[in-house]
């Protein structure tokens, strides 16, 4: 009898690590989509702030050299 109590506990245990194990599986699922979605997220920021810099570095050379050697406004 002590046997069978021993096999139903390591059975309990076993399926205990079981489902925790598929648990896990569906977490790591949702934080790799999650991941995914924040990488794209960065990766369009990146761009646009790359877009960003060049527009700004195309209006700094439009400035008139008295400008840039002065800073905005001519301080």
């Amino acid at each position: 009898m002590a046997n069978q109590t021993q096999i139903d506990q390591i059975t309990d245990r076993v399926e205990r690590l079981l489902m925790r194990y598929e648990e896990l599986q569906r977490t790591n699922a949702l934080l790799r989509n999650e991941l995914g979605v924040l990488t794209q997220e960065r990766d369009s920021l990146k761009s646009r702030l790359s877009a960003a810099r060049a527009r700004v570095d195309a209006l700094l050379e439009r400035l008139p050299e008295n400008m840039n050697a002065n800073g905005a406004g001519g301080n």
